[in-house]
């Protein structure tokens, strides 16, 4: 066994479960730690006492990196000792393998010591246990930007259909104006006045006055005038309606924001260059993926990289049947960005999309066909990031030429 005085940390919400072994193995200490700034003081005062003690390395291994345990993992980092992230459903297999005599907080920071211990001689340790690299500042920022976006986006899809279900029980032809609720134009015509209803006897030179309305939509606005309607909810349920209106206006406008910061992260990144070189990889796309890969020194090969992002579905076969399962272990956001930077992609380049149809000519779904060209895309990442090229689509005829080209070079 490695010499090193091993550390397991289960994580809870507001208080973790600590247990630190000696480098014989032997458990020295346990003890609850506060998530606060005197419950780290102590953490890591311990650990300071047992690296000094024994003149080995600290080990930290911790269950749910980057969740609640934040930030006590990023100090872990700062102050120069090894994390470990566990992969927490190898480790509930393991305990089923090596039972304890229950399921208690302390038991489980017990194991994941074992299980650290026991991982020099594990077949598939990097699967369980991974060391936490340190990511480019950039794409921590990516990260949280683009999990915030996405946040912001589903919030507005809610806000969305709230008010468009309003609307139709307060005055069905004033949603039938426009077939997009969320356009400027339409959002900011239900905001310029106090109340709902002045809305239909508003002159259409006041109209073209609102900024984005156009004579367009002014014609739609004064033909719906013409048979305009409210129920008698109007009186209460209109300023709900307007101010549901505003609401996505400011989402709007934040998630516009965040997009052109997301934008410049990924243009300052030479990963976010790379993947956003990719046809049909657009700019939010391209930060997600940046964002949650971090770096591409957490995986040893492309294959981990493909499991990571859900583009490596498994063989889930018996008998007669054949099929397969998308893995649980995944970054769901990733997975999301992929598939649709993905489906993009294959209506932008050709040979993209003939293996796509293809796919689906052998009988596959969408979705199935989309993560059989992504797992092609992630090799082409991978080549991309290793000789630090930007994507470069070869026709099939350039493609035949260098072939050519090379058979001659070979009979001279």
């Amino acid at each position: 066994m490695v010499e090193q005085v091993t550390v397991g940390v289960d994580i809870g919400c507001r208080r973790h479960r600590v247990a630190i072994a000696a480098p014989d193995g032997r458990i020295a200490e346990e003890f609850d730690m506060e998530h606060g700034k005197e419950g780290f003081e102590k953490f890591f005062g311990r650990l300071s006492h047992y690296r000094e003690s024994y003149q080995v390395p600290v080990v930290v291994a911790m269950e749910g990196f980057n969740g609640y345990a934040r930030p006590l993992d990023q100090q872990v980092r700062e102050k120069g000792y090894c994390l470990l992230n566990v992969n927490n459903l190898k480790l509930c297999r393991f305990k089923e393998i090596f039972p304890g005599a229950a399921k208690t907080d302390r038991i489980d920071a017990r194991k994941i010591v074992e299980l650290v211990r026991l991982h020099p001689v594990l077949s598939r340790e990097k699967e369980i246990l991974q060391e936490v690299r340190e990511v480019p500042e950039g794409h921590q920022v990516l990260k949280r930007l683009t999990r915030r976006r996405r946040q912001l986006v589903q919030e507005k899809v809610c806000v969305l259909n709230r008010m468009q279900a309003d609307l139709q029980g307060v005055s069905p032809g004033l949603a039938d104006i426009v077939e997009y609720k969320d356009g400027l134009a339409f959002l900011r015509f239900l905001t310029c006045r106090p109340r709902l209803e002045q809305l239909g006897k508003i002159q259409e030179r006041e109209l073209l006055q609102i900024p984005g309305v156009g004579k367009a939509f002014a014609e739609k606005v004064r033909k719906w005038q013409r048979t305009s309607f409210f129920s008698q909810e109007v009186g209460f349920v209109g300023p709900m309606i307007q101010e549901d209106a505003r609401r996505i206006l400011e989402l709007r406008e934040q998630i516009e924001g965040l997009e052109k910061e997301i934008r410049r992260l990924s243009e300052e990144s030479r990963l976010g260059q790379l993947v956003g070189s990719i046809p049909g990889f657009g700019v939010v796309c391209t930060g997600e993926i940046v964002g949650e890969i971090g770096t591409m020194e957490r995986f040893p090969t492309e294959r981990s990289l493909a499991l990571y992002l859900g583009m490596a579905p498994l063989d889930n076969s018996s008998g007669n049947y054949r099929g397969t399962k998308v893995t649980k272990q995944v970054n769901r956001r990733g997975r999301a960005a992929m598939m649709a930077a993905v489906a993009h992609h294959a209506r932008s380049v050709e040979e993209s999309r003939h293996y796509y149809e293809k796919k689906r000519e052998e009988g596959k779904t969408h979705n199935q066909a989309v993560r059989a060209l992504g797992r092609h895309m992630v090799r082409v990442i991978w080549s991309m990031v290793k000789r630090n090229e930007p994507y470069r689509v070869v026709r099939m005829d350039e493609s035949l030429n260098r072939e050519l080209a090379g058979s001659r070079d070979l009979k001279i």
